[in-house]
């Protein structure tokens, strides 16, 4: 079988594995879901595989020896950092310099609060080693690196069992030669050791930020480097003879080479592709240029925002809490998450109704499942409403336990509350969304958005439970429904870009511009940046080379990234053309801005991107249906009541067809629940877009 026939894109996520089939001599798609494996998350992904070859009738070997592209986006790293179960790591910081990954950056959620313990840094004082050396801001040596002592060290380190070493010394983004020395040094005294140095990974001024992505990138480099060769060795095995690529926190992807050589880019991986495919369906329905995009998945609720058609990044990007965590120190989609989503466990604690954060996971999984699990959760309520066909789940191959789903809502939610069972599931769905909903507010007037301005992209399995009402409660135009939305983060990195960065820290003001020095520093991003391209085997056309400049006004603490027209800074007029794009920028992101004011610029990043495809993913097949006729079902909508709603299959809605609520529009991986007063349309893409009567069109 032909090697370039098929695309297969993989997202594993705490409940279920995604992946998103393109077969492009027919022009369709598949998609299908598989329960995680938490044990063995590869078999998981062969399973997926398995569902998706017997869907177009062929067997595992032939799909995969018909696959040229391979993308796989995960959460493997993020939960080894979470639970600890990162590689034993040593940090090597310049003498003086021990408590840089404790200080952090100074910031409390309540400076007055002292009950709460200071978050531990990721490397404790046990495992820090104090190198002798010392480079100045302007790169000189102030203090000699001293070898021997070094040495010496790297003996006591290697006696400790340290897994990992993790190199960040004061100014090597300056001078790197001390780190480069190290890393030599490393080498010969630690041979095998897995080593990460700070100027080649993230060389940026910020020493918290550059420390802690240093950590975290020497940390997950055993763990990563195993995981992704057993992945390309089994699916080697399998028959795959295809690239596989992995999905970045950045929204692109990269080899799976060079993820194992630096692990700390996927730490994201996965939730960052959901607003790649959010903004891709909606510049070919709505044509909207601000976009929420919502994945509804087993565990968490992730939210991204679109804004003038560029997907929004951010420097902060937390690990947990912010200030009660750590971070990761690079450029990253921004994604927001909270702890509602489809296996979210509903509880009532002194006699208040709660929802999440707490999940049942792939294991046991909703009670509905029959896996063991005991506690009621939103898909239990989901099937108790009527959502969801007992019979019909996945496409038929999983029989979900109703009665069972009954009883407990019955026995924790609606005993404990005085409701009647039915109450008791649509209080459990209304403060699911009413959670959401907060979420998304909560994101979108921190950046000064206006969510009646934009629609709401609604992905994952439970995307459609509550679509309508949470873009009603956010008087948002219209709700979208791609035909790949229950799968949307596996959709997204289908299409997503080889991508990679390259930065350098380069002060600069545009009073006094040193075009020289800049030039040269720029030159060479740029030539990194082609070679990359180049190595990806990718045509010219489709690769684009960006330049960015990390600025600010005098005296902020803060810089932001500012796209700019060229890739050279040559002449007054290009000067003058950087400060015009940080003064838009600044009033875009902060409402206000000073153009008479100078502009500093801290550094310099160059982004090159090499788009993987030239057209858009096809339409989905859905497989075959139960029924072609549209049937009903009793279904309760909470805050409506009790209806008799038309049931249709989603393959069998015509481009243009209005479909009036209340309704439930099926596939065999997830339904949308269309509300009394609403309707769907199906658009010319496939995509369902949900309004409420009166809405504008």
């Amino acid at each position: 079988m032909a090697g370039d026939r098929y695309t297969i894109a993989t997202d594993m996520g705490g409940t279920f594995t995604d992946l998103v089939l393109e077969d492009r001599w027919t022009e369709r798609v598949h998609i299908v879901k598989s329960p995680t494996v938490v044990d063995d998350p590869i078999q998981g992904i062969l399973a997926a595989v398995d569902l998706a070859a017997a869907e177009i009738g062929i067997g595992r070997r032939d799909l995969l020896a018909g696959t040229d592209t391979f993308v796989h986006g995960t959460t493997r790293a993020l939960n080894a950092i979470l639970t600890g179960t990162t590689a034993r790591t040593a940090f090597l910081t310049t003498r003086g310099h021990p408590d840089v990954l404790l200080f952090r950056e100074g910031g409390r959620v309540d400076p007055f609060d002292f009950t709460r313990p200071y978050p531990a840094p990721l490397v404790p004082r046990a495992l820090t080693w104090e190198v002798t050396e010392r480079v100045g801001a302007d790169g000189a040596v102030v203090t000699a690196l001293d070898e021997a002592a070094l040495v010496a060290q790297l003996r006591e380190i290697v006696a400790a069992g340290v897994e990992a070493i993790a190199v960040c010394l004061l100014w090597s983004v300056a001078n790197p030669a001390h780190e480069v020395r190290v890393g030599e040094l490393v080498e010969q005294h630690a041979p095998g050791v897995p080593y990460t140095l700070s100027h080649r990974l993230n060389p940026i001024v910020r020493e918290y930020r550059r420390a802690c992505s240093t950590v975290l990138d020497a940390s997950l480099k055993p763990l990563m480097t195993a995981y992704l060769e057993d992945m390309k060795r089994r699916l080697s095995a399998e028959g795959l003879v295809g690239r596989l690529l992995i999905v970045t926190s950045g929204g692109g992807v990269m080899d799976s080479a060079a993820v194992a050589a630096a692990p700390v880019h996927v730490i994201g991986s996965g939730p960052a592709m959901a607003p790649i495919a959010g903004r891709d369906v909606v510049d070919r329905t709505t044509g909207h240029q601000t976009v929420l995009v919502t994945d509804t998945g087993g565990t968490s609720y992730d939210i991204g925002v679109v804004r003038d058609g560029d997907v929004s990044f951010t420097r902060e990007s937390w690990l947990g809490a912010p200030y009660l965590s750590h971070m990761t120190g690079l450029p990253s989609i921004d994604i927001k998450s909270v702890g509602a989503g489809g296996g979210s466990i509903a509880a009532v604690v002194s006699g208040l109704l709660t929802v999440g954060p707490r999940s049942a996971g792939a294991r046991p999984g909703p009670v509905c499942y029959g896996q063991g699990g005991t506690e009621p959760t939103v898909t239990d309520a989901a099937v108790v409403l009527g959502y969801l066909d007992p019979g019909y789940f996945l496409g038929g191959r999983v029989t979900l336990d109703i009665a069972a789903a009954e009883r407990a809502i019955a026995e924790r939610i609606a005993a404990p509350l005085g409701f009647t069972t039915v109450q008791a599931a649509a209080a459990v769905m209304e403060l699911a969304t009413e959670h959401m909903v907060r979420a998304i507010e909560d994101t979108t007037v921190a950046q000064g958005i206006d969510p009646a301005a934009a629609v709401l992209v609604a992905g994952g399995g439970a995307g459609g439970f509550n679509a309508v009402a949470i873009a009603s409660r956010l008087r948002c135009a219209a709700a979208v429904i791609p035909d790949t939305g229950s799968v949307l983060s596996a959709a997204g990195a289908a299409i997503s870009d080889l991508s990679s960065d390259f930065a350098a820290a380069c002060p600069a003001s545009t009073h006094e511009f040193d075009h020289d020095r800049v030039g040269a520093v720029i030159d060479g991003l740029v030539q990194r940046a082609r070679e990359f391209v180049a190595s990806t085997g990718v045509a010219g056309e489709l690769a684009d080379v960006r330049l960015f400049a990390d600025a600010r006004y005098p005296h902020q603490v803060w810089e932001v990234e500012v796209p700019l027209p060229t890739l050279r800074i040559a002449t007054a007029a290009d000067v003058e053309a950087l400060a015009d794009a940080f003064h838009k920028m600044h009033e875009k992101l902060f409402a206000i801005s000073d153009p008479t004011s100078v502009v500093e610029v801290v550094g310099w990043r160059v982004r090159a991107s090499c788009r993987t495809r030239s057209t858009p993913l096809g339409q989905v097949e859905s497989g075959p249906a139960r029924s072609r006729a549209p049937r009903s079902r009793p279904v309760h909508f909470p805050g409506h009541g009790r209806f008799d709603a038309v049931v249709r299959a989603h393959d069998d809605i015509a481009a243009g067809e209005v479909v009036a609520g209340p309704a439930i529009v099926e596939t065999p991986v997830t339904v949308v629940v269309v509300d009394p007063g609403a309707t769907a349309t199906r658009a010319s893409t496939g995509a369902l877009i949900l309004r409420r009567n009166g809405a504008d069109r």
